[in-house]
């Protein structure tokens, strides 16, 4: 399984966040696009589905940037991976229409590995992914701003 750019860059966003409480200056796109070498264009429209779904707050004009709205261990890896992906099934048996359809167990299956695999990412939190060394690095990209 290959995850999207997307989600990639969800977490890259949320990693970063983690990693800015104690700055003066609040957290904007066009620095984590900087950062990270990403397109900004791409990162606005990660953080408003971010803001939507309540894990980042954003407050614009002069002073404006992100936040996380909870804390870092409070996030579950494959709840949000999960949300970034926005996966239907793995497979569609549908469409081109299968011969097999209603008696292979194949999609089944996947289902039922797809979910143990975000059971498994849901024994780690984003405050997990953070530790030292990563979250040294972070520190070393804000430093940069």
């Amino acid at each position: 399984m290959q995850l999207t750019r997307f989600t990639d860059f969800g977490l890259r966003v949320l990693m970063y966040l983690t990693q800015c409480r104690d700055r003066p200056a609040a957290v904007t796109i066009p620095e984590i696009a900087d950062r990270f070498s990403v397109s900004r264009n791409h990162l606005v429209k990660v953080v408003h589905f971010m803001a939507q779904q309540g894990w980042v707050s954003t407050s614009r004009g002069k002073g404006g940037g992100l936040r996380l709205s909870q804390s870092a261990d409070s996030y579950r890896l494959g709840d949000l991976i999960r949300q970034l992906e926005q996966q239907g099934p793995l497979i569609d048996c549908r469409e081109p229409p299968c011969a097999l359809d209603g008696s292979c167990r194949l999609s089944g299956v996947l289902a039922q590995t797809l979910q143990a695999f975000y059971e498994a990412l849901n024994g780690h939190t984003l405050a997990d992914l953070v530790r030292d060394p990563t979250a040294a690095a972070i520190i070393r990209l804000h430093r940069a701003a």
